[in-house]
Formats: structure tokens, C-alpha cells, sequence
């Protein structure tokens, strides 16, 4: 006995005999409703893999499991499979995957966008899928025509026979290549085939990034939704003591008041009037858990730790030994600050939670983590909960986090009604998850030929991995603080790195290229002195200690030709270099600087950087990626720094957290190394090597190093006045 029946059949069984019976079908164009007769002669769709469905009407709809945030994978990762297929571009359109298991990246085994992972995990799954429904459309057309499958061929959502004397279109062949069993090895195609991979082509997203119709977390509204703001603890761990409830409520347009753990949420029916009532609720406040928390405990603690051994991440020969014969040695101490992630659109969520569903709308990086929240808060299944991924509004590693989340899911359980949890600029500051800030010591040894000998590296920095993902840590090391380290490829006979994990009350998360982000100066700020002091050029300095690393070098060599890395300055200005691997992606940069030496600001010119990838599917995209890169990471490194006080964060929004001017930017030329090796990501790898490369130009033109970050005009006056 047949137990199961498709939905076809179910849909033709239960409309045979009925007097008025129709259907809706959705497609990518819309709604279609039916009668019962044309379900019976509707064709299928085509979807022979998660990732791709084809309709009748030529429409090809590729599914997106990443989020996109800026960085363009609603296009690139389009093109991959659509290029594969053969896809005609005008007809392709792309879904936003749901919060659901079969779309996990298939590398890590969760839906996440981060690490610069989008184009290195997805490229060959989706070129497969592309591949496969093409082989597949191919011989559906071969025998609907009783031909041999070779000489069909498919161009631009066409299947030809014959040099085009016979021609399906994909939509015509939906209902027969449906039938086929989908090929496991499909054939992919070559290099020299491609159409789309490889071309500039235009973003998808942005039509309805610049005429308004794109749909951002913030944009979201749900009938009967209200309106819910926190008032959060103004030091780290504090607790109520008292709220005055009732002169919340007395606010016209408030509906209820609920305390939850992260706060005392105020309900409302316009934003406006929740935070007039949350001004009503009066919160008193303990001390938290470090009252004396601030920028000088803070910088005292880590200075102490810099003096303890550290855990060994990397070792080889024996430094002490090495360092102790050295014809020259030389230490040197680096700090550097915690950084605020600073999204343009400012964390929000809505969430629906009823007693058998649950709906949420949110800009996040990480939908499995927001799905295993939600079950967790509400005590459904995963089938019963939907999440919507809207446009991020920037992401940075900041959205990876799924604080707002539970906060919107645990007030909307409580009240029965959709809530939209609304951060302003300042809750965004002060209650983040911060980019750790570090304290590093490096000590150097060259022999009596200039030659590195002995390298010692010690950081103290916040553990990100044990809190986010603890499975990550290997020797009670996080790998985050560990990053540019554990994969060093200067050449050094006698090498030791170790680190050491401090732990604050101030929470630390990914923040764009992570680690990278402060040893890649670090690194590139030591090798650039023990440069100077082996009396050697800082590009033949680098060169020499890569010797056989290809694509370091290559990167290096590049960007010193297009920089006119031998040329002379201009007069007043000073050049640097520095170059860095980062989630498999080598960045070499080349920055141009000035310093007023009466006020100690710093101006960058120019920048010329190098990037080496792998294949690149779309160079537009890569480009874009670099120069946001380069501009994001030149902010921190001449501005930005979060300050603490009195037991939590004293900076509160953009008038004391500053972030770079448009004025500011540097003329930027990014040049693409065409590479056949591993392919790997870009929207983290151009950050790390501004500000060294900045640094470096700095002691060119003045001849003092700058250690600690940001590179401050009063720091740089002061330097100067005791060079």
C-alpha cells in the first residue's frame, strides 16, 4: 500500500469533482492562483538542488545563505552558480535563504556568514549545483528532441541543438528535466568558459539600495507591534535596585513595563513615548561588578600581564639562546585599545512569539545561533520558528551576536504582541561586544650580517573563542589572539610565541579581520624597525626573510612597483610598507603620509595595495572590499579608541568615539594578482596591513615609531618632542 503521495497528486486527488476549488502557487514573479484544471496542467518547477529553482517562466532563483552586509555576496555567489548553469543574468533572481539546517555552509556546518568565508566555502557547492542542473537541462532537451546529448549545448537560459537550429528554453524544460536523477560529478567548466566569473559586474542589491526599496532590520513593522527600548546598567554587571514601574505606565502610548536580564524594557506604541517612558522608570543602579573599571585599570592590568609567561603558541629553536649571541638586540612594547564595531544601522530586532510560532526579523551574520536562541527562550521547535534576514546595515563581526535577539524574543513572550527592540546610537556604544584590546612585547635579535635571528612575541589579549565558541580553543589558546602568529611565514631560526589571557568584565567579540587586526601591526611594526636597525631597506628586509613564501613575496613586489616603491618621496612626506595573511588572503599596502609637525596630525595621501586571493569571481567586488578594508582600518588607526570609567564605557556616541571624514580618505589603487592558488576571501584581509604600512611612513617622514593606537596627533607631537 502507497502510504505517501506527492503534493501534485494530493492537489489533483483532492480537487477532482469539487465545484469551485483553486490553488495559489508561489513563484518567484508572485502569487499565481489556479483553477483545478490548470494545477493539473501546470508543469513543475525545476529545483534539483537547494541552491537553484526554475519556474515555467524562465525565472532562475538562486537561494543565498549568506548575509548580505555590504560586502556583495547577493551577487557574487549568484554569478558562481548562474555562470555554471549557463543562466541568461537578466533572468536570474536571488532568494534569502531561511534559518534552517539544509543551508548551512557546508564547510562549517552552520549558517554563518564571517571570516571572509562567503566565496571560499560556497564557490564550488554552488558551482556543483549549477553544473549539475545544466547537465540535467541538456538531456532533457536531448530527449525531447530523441537526439544525442552531446550535441546540445546551453547559452544564456537557452538548450540548442545543432548550432541553434532547435532551441528549448529552461522554463519549456522544467517539467522533464524534474524527472531526471541529478547527476553527483557533473562536469565544471573551465576557466577559459566562463561568463560571468571574473567580470566587473553589477551589484544586484543596489537599485534597491539607492531608491529606498531595500528593507533593513530597522525597517520592519508587523500589525499590533510595539515598540520596546531597555534601560541597561550603566557599569558592567549591575543589577536593579528599584524602578518606578507606575510612572512608566502613566506615559501616553506605554503599554507595559518588563524587567529582563539585560535590562528593564519599556513597551510602547511609538518609539518616542518608550523612551519617554523608559526616562519615567527612574532605575537606581548597584556598583556592578568592577566599579573602579576604567582606562587607567584597564592599562594597569594589561601592563602587569605583559610581564607573566605566557602559554606557548609558536616555537621553533631557541630564542633565548639566539637573543642572548646577538650582535644586536633590540624590545619594544605596543598597546592597543578596544574598538567599537561603529555599524551604520544600529542593533534592532523584531520578534512574534505566540504560543505554537514564532517569527523574527533581524539583520544577523549568524541565523543558526539566532534559531538555537529562540528554541532555547521559547521552547518550540525549529519548524515552528521563522527567521527573516534583512539587509545588514553593516555587520563587522558585530552581528554575529544574538544579544538583541534575546532581548526582543524574551519581551515579546512575556507581553503576547510583536516587539521591535530599538537601540539608540549611544545603547550601540556603550553595550557592545568590543574588538579586545591588547598589550604585546617583542624583542629582536640580528646577527652581525643584519640578518633576524631571534624573534620573541608575547600578547595579552581578551579571549573572544572562549565565550563564542569554545570547542575553538586548543590549549586553553584562543586562536583569534593568535591570529598572524600561528601561521607566520617570515623565515626566523629561533622564534617563540606565547600568549596570555586576561579576562575583563568588558566583552569582547569578532570585530572585522579579528586578530589581524592588531598583531598585523604589531608584526609589521616590529619587522619594519628591525629593518632600520639592520641598516637594510624595509621591502629587501621582508623579502629576505620570505624566501620560497611565493605569494608573500609576490604581493610585496607588486605593490612596491606600483607604488614606485624606489622612488624618492615627495618633500615633507614619508612611505611605508607592510604586508599581511589574513584568512588565507595575502594584502601587501604601500601608504603615503605627511605630519604637520606643529599640531602632530597625520595626513595619508595615497595608498596603493596589492591583493592576492585566489580565482576572483567578481574584481569590482574584491576592489570595493579593499578600499573599505583600508578605510575602516585607517579609522581605527588614527582615531578611534573606547574609553571606560567608573565601572563601564564612557564613550557614548560619535562626538567622543571619532571615526574617519570623507575629507580624510586617501586617494586608494588596489591591484588584483591574478592567481590560480587556493581561493580564499575579501572582506576582512584588506584591514589589517593600513595601519603598520601608516606607521612605517610615519618614521620615514619623521623618524619616530609610534607604538600605541590610535596614532593621536598629541601622541605624535609628543614623540616628536622627545625624538
Amino acid at each position: 500500500m502507497k502510504k505517501t503521495i506527492t503534493r501534485r497528486e494530493f492537489l489533483k486527488k483532492s480537487m477532482t469533482g469539487a465545484g469551485l476549488a483553486i490553488a495559489v502557487m508561489a513563484t518567484p514573479s508572485g502569487f499565481k492562483i489556479l483553477s483545478a484544471e490548470e494545477v493539473r496542467k501546470e508543469p513543475p518547477s525545476f529545483s534539483p538542488s537547494v541552491w537553484l529553482h526554475i519556474t515555467p517562466d524562465n525565472l532562475v532563483t538562486i537561494v543565498v545563505n549568506k548575509s548580505e552586509m555590504g560586502q556583495g555576496v547577493y551577487t557574487s555567489l549568484p554569478m558562481v552558480l548562474a555562470d555554471e548553469l549557463d543562466a541568461d543574468w537578466k533572468q536570474v533572481r536571488l532568494k534569502v535563504a531561511p534559518a534552517d539546517k539544509k543551508y548551512n555552509d557546508p564547510a562549517w556546518g552552520r549558517q554563518l556568514t564571517g571570516g571572509s568565508t562567503s566565496i571560499k566555502h560556497m564557490c564550488q557547492p554552488l558551482r556543483i549545483a549549477g553544473a549539475a542542473a545544466r547537465e540535467m537541462l541538456m538531456k532533457a532537451a536531448a530527449e525531447a528532441w530523441s537526439v544525442a546529448e552531446d550535441r546540445c549545448e546551453v547559452r544564456k537560459g537557452v538548450v540548442e541543438y545543432a548550432a541553434g537550429k532547435k532551441q528549448l528554453s529552461f522554463g519549456k524544460l522544467v517539467s522533464r528535466a524534474s524527472r531526471l536523477p541529478v547527476p553527483q560529478s557533473p562536469s565544471l567548466k573551465k576557466e577559459s568558459m566562463f561568463t560571468f566569473i571574473g567580470m566587473p559586474m553589477a551589484r544586484l542589491d543596489i537599485p534597491d539600495k539607492t531608491n529606498g526599496r531595500a528593507k533593513y532590520g530597522i525597517d520592519t513593522f508587523v500589525p499590533n507591534m510595539l515598540y520596546a527600548v531597555l534601560s541597561r546598567p550603566p557599569s558592567y554587571g549591575a543589577k536593579p535596585l528599584s524602578f518606578d514601574k507606575d510612572a512608566a505606565i502613566k506615559i501616553r502610548g506605554v503599554h507595559s513595563v518588563v524587567a529582563i536580564p539585560r535590562g528593564v524594557a519599556v513597551c510602547a506604541d511609538t518609539v518616542d513615548a518608550a523612551w519617554k517612558g523608559r526616562d519615567a522608570l527612574n532605575v537606581r543602579w548597584d556598583k556592578g561588578v568592577d566599579p573602579n573599571l576604567s582606562n587607567e585599570t584597564l592599562d594597569k592590568a594589561f601592563t602587569a600581564d605583559l610581564a607573566k609567561k605566557g602559554l606557548i603558541g609558536k616555537s621553533s629553536g631557541d630564542f633565548q639562546k639566539a637573543f642572548e649571541k646577538a650582535a644586536t638586540r633590540h624590545e619594544m612594547i605596543f598597546d592597543l585599545p578596544y574598538l567599537y564595531h561603529a555599524t551604520m544601522e544600529p542593533m534592532n530586532c523584531t520578534a512574534s512569539v505566540r504560543k505554537d510560532r514564532c517569527e523574527i526579523w533581524v539583520p544577523t551574520q549568524f541565523q543558526t545561533a539566532v534559531l538555537g536562541l529562540t528554541e532555547k527562550e521559547t521552547g518550540l521547535k525549529p519548524e515552528q520558528i521563522s527567521v527573516h534576514t534583512t539587509y545588514l546595515g553593516g555587520g563587522f563581526g558585530r552581528r554575529s551576536e544574538v544579544d538583541v535577539v534575546e532581548e526582543a524574543v524574551q519581551i515579546s513572550k512575556v507581553i503576547g504582541k510583536p516587539v521591535k527592540v530599538l537601540w539608540k546610537r549611544e545603547e550601540d556604544v556603550k553595550n557592545g561586544f568590543y574588538r579586545p584590546g591588547t598589550s604585546t612585547k617583542a624583542a629582536g635579535g640580528l646577527d652581525e650580517k643584519g640578518r633576524l635571528v631571534a624573534w620573541f612575541h608575547r600578547i595579552v589579549c581578551p579571549s573572544i573563542f572562549s565565550r563564542a565558541m569554545p570547542a575553538a580553543m586548543k590549549n586553553n589558546i584562543d586562536p583569534a589572539a593568535m591570529d598572524c602568529l600561528s601561521d607566520l611565514e617570515y623565515e626566523v631560526p629561533n622564534l617563540e610565541v606565547e600568549y596570555v589571557r586576561i579576562d575583563t568584565p568588558v566583552p569582547v567579540g569578532f570585530w572585522r579581520s579579528v586578530g589581524a587586526s592588531h598583531n598585523g601591526f604589531t608584526i609589521e611594526s616590529f619587522v619594519d624597525e628591525m629593518a632600520h636597525l639592520a641598516k637594510k631597506d624595509p621591502l629587501e628586509f621582508r623579502l629576505g626573510l620570505l624566501k620560497g613564501r611565493k605569494r608573500a613575496s609576490r604581493v610585496l613586489e607588486t605593490v612596491a612597483e606600483k607604488a614606485g616603491w624606489s622612488k624618492p618621496v615627495r618633500k615633507g612626506e614619508g612611505r611605508g610598507i607592510s604586508w599581511v595573511l589574513a584568512f588565507g588572503t595575502y594584502v601587501a599596502q604601500v601608504a603615503e603620509v605627511s605630519v604637520d609637525k606643529k599640531s602632530g596630525s597625520i595626513r595619508v595621501h595615497r595608498v596603493v595595495c596589492a591583493v592576492d586571493c585566489g580565482p576572483v569571481v567578481n574584481p569590482a567586488i574584491l576592489t570595493a572590499q579593499m578600499r573599505g578594508g583600508i578605510i575602516m582600518g585607517l579609522s581605527a588607526a588614527l582615531k578611534e579608541r573606547m574609553n571606560f570609567s567608573k565601572g563601564g564605557v564612557e564613550s557614548s556616541n560619535f562626538d567622543d568615539y571619532p571615526l574617519i571624514r570623507m575629507n580624510e580618505v586617501p586617494e586608494i589603487e588596489v591591484h588584483i594578482i591574478k592567481s590560480t592558488d587556493a581561493q580564499s576571501g575579501a572582506g576582512e584581509p584588506g584591514l589589517p596591513p593600513i595601519a603598520p604600512a601608516v606607521a612605517n611612513a610615519v618614521f620615514n617622514a619623521t623618524g619616530i615609531r609610534i607604538r600605541n593606537l590610535p596614532m593621536l596627533p598629541d601622541r605624535v607631537k609628543e614623540a616628536m618632542g622627545k625624538a
